[in-house]
């Protein structure tokens, strides 16, 4: 039973720090640089859209005013099966030159309707986005940058959860946010980034593959399918889109087990992720695989740290306890101050870590995980 606390503690600490550790360690001796310079490739930008009206003329206004000269620019706009008045918007949108809309009249998924995409992309980069969040005028301009290096095939921008005027949420899902774009960072600066940001990415439109029906995680199917081919997933955090810090506690929980149960589905999807044909399989099965067992590490911990005698157990116990009693604390709004930061942090690591079980449960028993808006 020592061995499995142990083991149950050590898999814990590797997952959180251990693997950002090492990633320091290798951005120490091995950093690579990426060999930015001015460029301004043609691109196109694709999105994605189900029943967005009431944001989707802010989106579609903010595409176009960003930075990059225009004659180098199209957007592609698919609309999967709207039946609000999202379709009518682009109808509209779409008497102007750069702007090519293509609409499914029945729901087929974001996956099918990011390959139709592909299909009238023309550019040498293909930018992706999503309908909510804002991009910086200057986001595709330097993201563009990046392909000046030959051995980029991929750049994920930065997502920022807050707002421009105010600043950047360092608390609950925005500190979680944080911690894992450290972690992009520390991949980036040594070799690759494993997935990309999914409100705004690049990738060379002769890299990209099709993507399988009901696919989640587009933005790591693609990334990873970049690296297997011999190019470089790199992160700038230069380019930004903005997105607000919390849809609510019952959208945030949903949407956060949705990324989980795609993690399950990669692996069925692309079973040569946990192969050597993968280059990245030490930092997938690290920075993704691991967070899916946290939950069952992390009950071992505690079943354990009970039935175990020494004193050293028992203060386990205790810490753990108190843990979880801290995250209570932020479920009903009790702490203010540094208390209160403490328990939003405990209660958003109790919250990722119930989703994760919950991923687990979809995956055994076979419930799909669709895209929602």
């Amino acid at each position: 039973m020592k061995w499995l606390f142990w083991g149950s503690v050590g898999i814990i600490t590797y997952t959180y720090a251990g693997y950002a550790g090492w990633l320091w360690l290798r951005r120490r001796w091995r950093y690579r640089p990426v060999k930015t310079s001015t460029f301004t490739p043609s691109l196109t930008i694709v999105m994605v859209v189900r029943n967005e009206a009431e944001g989707l003329e802010r989106k579609l206004r903010n595409l176009i005013e960003l930075n990059y000269p225009e004659e180098l620019r199209r957007i592609i706009v698919v609309s999967d099966g709207s039946t609000d008045g999202t379709n009518d918007i682009l109808s509209l949108w779409s008497k102007r030159s750069e702007i090519q809309v293509i609409l499914h009249p029945d729901s087929q998924g974001k996956a099918a309707g990011l390959n139709d995409a592909f299909e009238a992309a023309t550019g040498e980069v293909v930018v992706f986005a999503d309908a909510r969040q804002k991009i910086e005028p200057n986001a595709i301009r330097l993201l563009a940058e990046n392909f000046a290096d030959p051995e980029v095939g991929c750049a994920s921008g930065e997502l920022m959860l807050g707002e421009p005027e105010s600043g950047e949420n360092v608390q609950g899902m925005g500190l979680y946010w944080r911690i894992e774009k450290i972690v992009r960072e520390l991949e980036s600066a040594s070799g690759s980034v494993v997935g990309a940001t999914g409100a705004l990415y690049a990738v060379r439109r002769s890299l990209l593959v099709s993507i399988p029906a009901e696919t989640v995680l587009d933005d790591v199917y693609i990334p990873m399918n970049v690296v297997r081919q011999g190019a470089r997933v790199i992160f700038d955090p230069r380019a930004q889109a903005w997105d607000v810090p919390s849809l609510g506690a019952s959208r945030e929980f949903a949407r956060k087990v949705r990324t989980l149960s795609g993690n399950y589905q990669l692996v069925q999807l692309a079973p040569w992720l946990l192969s050597s044909s993968n280059p990245l399989r030490f930092e997938f099965i690290s920075h993704k695989l691991l967070r899916l067992a946290i939950p069952f590490v992390l009950t071992a911990t505690f079943v354990t740290s009970v039935f175990l005698k020494q004193p050293i157990y028992k203060i386990a116990l205790v810490l753990q306890v108190g843990f979880y009693a801290m995250s209570l604390l932020a479920l009903g709004q009790f702490s203010r101050g540094p208390l209160a930061r403490i328990s939003d942090a405990a209660f958003t690591f109790v919250v990722l870590n119930t989703a994760a079980a919950v991923a687990f449960a979809n995956f055994v028993t076979g419930k799909k995980t669709v895209w929602i808006r």
